[in-house]
C-alpha cells in the first residue's frame, strides 16, 4: 500500500480552510476598494480647487464650468470627474462633489 498521497478528509479540510479565509477577505477588500475611491474623488477635487486658483490668478475671474478649464489647458477631460462616476462641478468658486 502506497502512503506517499493526501486522503480525502485532509483535502477537504483544506478547502475548508482555504474557503473560510476567502470569505473572511472579500468583505474587507471591498471596503478598501470604496474607501480608495472616496479618497481618490476628494483628491481630484483639490487638484480643481488649484486649477480654479490658477485660473483665477491668469484671468481676474472665476471660471464659469469645468470646461473652461480644460478648454484653458488647466486640467485634461478625465480630471472633471472622479474614477468612481461621481461628476463634479463648481460652486461658489470651489470644486464640489455631486
Amino acid at each position: 500500500m502506497n502512503n506517499k498521497g493526501f486522503t480525502l478528509l485532509e483535502m477537504v479540510v483544506v478547502v475548508i480552510i482555504v474557503s473560510i479565509l476567502f470569505l473572511l477577505t472579500v468583505p474587507n477588500i471591498s471596503k478598501v476598494i470604496s474607501s480608495v475611491d472616496s479618497k481618490a474623488c476628494k483628491a481630484q477635487t483639490k487638484v480643481v480647487d488649484a486649477a480654479i486658483v490658477q485660473f483665477r490668478l491668469d484671468y481676474g475671474s472665476e471660471p464659469g464650468s469645468l470646461l473652461d478649464l480644460v478648454h484653458g489647458g488647466y486640467l485634461d477631460e478625465e480630471q472633471i470627474s472622479c474614477s468612481g462616476g461621481q461628476s463634479l462641478s463648481i460652486v461658489d468658486g470651489h470644486c464640489v462633489i455631486n
